[in-house]
């Protein structure tokens, strides 16, 4: 009974973070377990890209990806509220893929297109991962694998809790796994908006460019879209409400100037 009630309430988007996580844990899927699953994924991923030639561990994009990421990892250590220490690991993929996600444990895949083909500053690509990293540190993949579960028993089908998607490439793949491919609920992108705004300001990137990040994905959605923003949705909504959210982050990133 109790677990009829919890899927009425998740299928309702009553407690999607709480509620879909709570089951996610039922069904199997962990902080230990989802955490575990993620970093097989990434070496998995690793291994592939480097035996392909496409692993980037030199290039100038790749310089300034890492940059961004050293810079972000100790503000984001002191916003983990997990109970556990993640092992952030890189990995930047030469393709011209306009994609890049943060698995959970701190596994940070990035592709090379999402820089190259909108030209991204620095502080644009500390928007990206800021938003991603965010997306990690409050286990919204554990919501999402939640809200997965519920779907698939409501429909009879079962769960794997960490079996979706068993074609394609590794990176592909590690995506599915832990619920990056599905696109996040409202509530959870908006979260993920807000923290990842204060969490660039706190390693001294101007949050404004969050805004001029999302300005040059609608021109692109415009323009046939990306894999970002199938699972990432960009409107002029999105943009207000990070505006409005934009003075905290503003005073926090004045402050370090």
């Amino acid at each position: 009974m109790k677990n009829k009630i919890l899927m009425s309430l998740c299928a309702a988007s009553v407690v999607t973070i709480s509620g879909c996580a709570t089951f996610a844990e039922v069904a199997g899927a962990d902080t230990a377990t989802l955490n575990a699953a993620a970093t097989q994924g990434f070496n998995k991923t690793v291994n592939e890209a480097r035996s392909t030639k496409t692993l980037d561990t030199s290039s100038t994009t790749y310089k300034r990806i890492y940059g961004v990421f050293n810079r972000l990892k100790p503000y984001a250590d002191q916003m983990n509220q997990t109970g556990t220490k993640f092992d952030w690991q890189l990995a930047v993929l030469k393709s011209n893929q306009v994609n890049a996600y943060v698995a959970p444990g701190g596994k940070v895949v990035f592709y090379t297109g999402i820089v190259d083909k909108l030209n991204l500053t620095d502080a644009e690509i500390a928007a990206v991962m800021g938003h991603e990293m965010v997306h990690a540190l409050e286990e919204h993949s554990k919501s999402k694998v939640g809200a997965q579960a519920l779907t698939d028993l409501a429909l009879g089908i079962g769960l794997s809790a960490a079996g979706v998607g068993q074609t394609g490439s590794a990176a592909a793949q590690l995506g599915s796994q832990i619920g990056i491919g599905l696109p996040y609920s409202r509530s959870l992108e908006s979260r993920a908006d807000q923290g990842g705004l204060m969490l660039m300001a706190k390693a001294g990137y101007n949050p404004q460019a969050a805004i001029s990040l999302w300005e040059k994905m609608n021109k692109l959605d415009g323009a046939g879209g990306s894999s970002f923003l199938s699972t990432h949705p960009s409107n002029s909504q999105r943009i207000e409400a990070m505006r409005k959210n934009l003075a905290a982050a503003q005073a926090v990133y004045n402050q370090r100037r």
